[in-house]
């Protein structure tokens, strides 16, 4: 548990600029706080001990915002910048060197049992406000844009943006048809309205057409 807690610190200074002193980062960055009462609880609910655990990590939500489930599995080198906001759940698996940013969500999609939260591979980055749903696989050196809502399995060394999320580029390499655009988004709802109105418009021509020849 100490060769993760130290790795978990250094990640901080490597990942985050505004870090100055060790000191600084124990005693003011929530982040750090959330993850060393997961590694802590972690550790417990693994010898089997009973609720102490999962009181340790209400506690550290309480404190810091951010919930990590006890029984998660989180690898070395973790990251959470900012904190506030961040959630993983009881069968996530996170790999090493992973970087989350505030608001994420590693969650499940349904009241299931089992495995039913993401598996997160190696240097992974999810940014602001992401949510990942469901017992699925992000490969690893995958990079998921702020705000996207990813659903499906995503490959190895991809970037993904949107709701649902989609993937832009892959090996390095955008694809033909992605955008970075995330202001005008897709609305099935608005598009849906869109189209009956035209429906509503063609169905009124026809009645008066048909009025016209029945009343010459």
């Amino acid at each position: 548990m100490l060769a993760h807690i130290t790795q978990d610190l250094k990640a901080v200074f490597d990942r985050d600029p505004a870090a100055t002193s060790k000191l600084e980062v124990i005693l003011t960055y929530a982040g750090f706080h959330a993850l060393l009462a997961y590694r802590i609880s972690h550790c417990l609910k693994s010898m089997g001990i009973p609720f102490l655990p999962r009181a340790i990590s209400q506690l550290a939500r309480w404190v810091t915002g951010v919930e990590i489930h006890p029984a998660a599995k989180i690898g070395t080198g973790f990251f959470i910048d900012h904190g506030m906001g961040v959630v993983i759940g009881e069968t996530a698996e996170i790999g090493d060197y992973v970087t989350l940013f505030q608001g994420v969500t590693l969650g499940g999609t349904g009241k299931e049992r089992g495995k039913r939260h993401p598996t997160l591979g190696n240097h992974v980055v999810v940014g602001a406000g992401a949510k990942i749903l469901g017992g699925i696989t992000i490969g690893d050196n995958v990079n998921i844009g702020a705000n996207s809502v990813v659903v499906k399995n995503v490959p190895p060394n991809s970037t993904v943006i949107g709701v649902p999320g989609r993937v832009i580029k892959s090996l390095g390499e955008r694809l033909p048809d992605a955008t970075m655009d995330q202001v005008d988004l897709p609305d099935p709802i608005s598009d849906r309205f869109i189209a009956l109105e035209q429906e509503l418009i063609e169905l009124r021509k026809r009645l008066e057409n048909h009025d016209e020849k029945s009343n010459p």
